[in-house]
């Protein structure tokens, strides 16, 4: 059982306009807890703070100021501790094709978070886990998918890719940023399927951050709703969509694409 706590936390960055250096909050005061077996999404517009949130979670960022915690310890920076959260704590990027190098081969993504992050293993056992990888993520015949490069694959495939390259070190905790936004229409059903269907299998915490407040609701059990760098709403994942109280998170909702919650919508106007 894993869990990522996030713990009052502030983040600003300097900024030059016009009139000289101003420092912006894009992260205010924020609090949220990631556990296994659940998924939390994250969602608001663009520039809301979610992508500065993935970072401060990965420790691409430093907070100002607060905590974050894993297993209740705070993270360190250096050594023993953050390579212990760095295995634990995985991310699928939002654009599959530029998170994979296209220099080689997908034996090469899967084999080095393996490497980094398992005991030593003889080529044969590693080569045996890439396919199970590759398995696992529906990706068939997994020998032949393990050979190709990138520019092989189709979107979908590469993102499928990410994501087995995410489970290499076995992570309690996976961060999915729009993890979908740059697929065709028709195969981001199937992702976030896959995506789900690891959740239950693997008992992980997900974080799912996205601006779609439909597929947030239907692929999650809690939702942060985020506005200008605030967490204005939160709860479980039907009762903000279809009772809520902020009038940002009213507005996310109207606009949701949602046949059943727009008839709900209707049916009480």
């Amino acid at each position: 059982m894993t869990t990522l706590e996030f713990r009052d936390v502030v983040k600003s960055y300097r900024v030059r306009g016009r009139s000289g250096q101003r420092r912006v909050t894009a992260v205010d005061h924020v609090s949220f807890t990631i556990e296994s077996g659940r998924t939390t999404a994250l969602v608001g517009q663009s520039g809301s703070g979610k992508s500065t949130i993935a970072k401060l979670l990965l420790q691409l960022e430093r907070p100002d100021s607060g905590q974050i915690l894993l297993d209740g310890e705070p993270v360190r920076r250096h050594g023993a501790g953050l390579k212990r959260y760095r295995k634990a704590v995985q991310m699928v990027f939002q654009d599959p094709f530029a998170s994979l190098n296209p220099f080689h081969t997908v034996a090469h993504h899967l084999s080095r978070p393996l490497q980094l992050h398992g005991p030593k293993r003889r080529p044969d056992e590693i080569r045996h886990e890439i396919e199970e990888l590759l398995e696992r993520v529906r990706l068939l015949p997994a020998a032949e998918i393990a050979a190709k490069h990138p520019h092989e694959l189709s979107g979908g495939q590469r993102q499928r890719v990410a994501i087995a390259r995410a489970l290499a070190p076995d992570p309690g905790v996976l961060i999915a940023d729009e993890p979908v936004s740059m697929l065709d229409v028709s195969i981001r059903l199937g992702v976030l399927n896959l995506l789900a269907g690891l959740q239950r299998e693997r008992s992980l915490g997900v974080l799912y951050i996205t601006h779609d407040l439909a597929t947030a609701r239907h692929f999650s059990d809690d939702i942060l709703v985020m506005y200008r760098g605030e967490i204005v709403e939160r709860g479980a994942a039907d009762d903000v969509i279809l009772h809520p109280r902020h009038e940002y998170t009213k507005r996310l909702a109207a606009a949701a694409p949602d046949p059943e919650l727009r008839l709900q919508q209707l049916g009480r106007a």
